[in-house]
């Protein structure tokens, strides 16, 4: 996976440039969405916005070992949350914030 992310950001800084592109990058995984909304099982369109969203992790100047520590750590406190089931198929689920 480290291998993989080194390589698609090789390609997205010769492609895209550098700099944050913080505006780019969330208007393209909106756009994505809307996709997603309309097609909901077009695992392309899902990849889609993983690509996006560690390109975006990149340009917070994270390496690829960093990313996926991040998300190893931030998998560890979503188990340690307490989520109540959803209302609906439809309806965020998020979890129950502390007073």
């Amino acid at each position: 996976m480290i291998d993989l992310l080194r390589r698609h950001f090789e390609w997205t800084e010769k492609t895209f440039g550098s700099g944050k592109r913080t505006m780019g990058i969330t208007n393209h995984i909106r756009k994505e969405l809307l996709e997603i909304e309309a097609q909901p099982n077009d695992l392309e369109e899902w990849i889609d916005v993983l690509l996006l969203a560690f390109d975006g992790a990149r340009r917070t100047g994270a390496t690829p070992e960093q990313i996926l520590l991040g998300i190893e750590w931030k998998h560890k406190v979503v188990l340690n949350r307490v989520y109540p089931f959803p209302e609906s198929e439809d309806h965020p689920s998020e979890h129950i914030r502390g007073e």
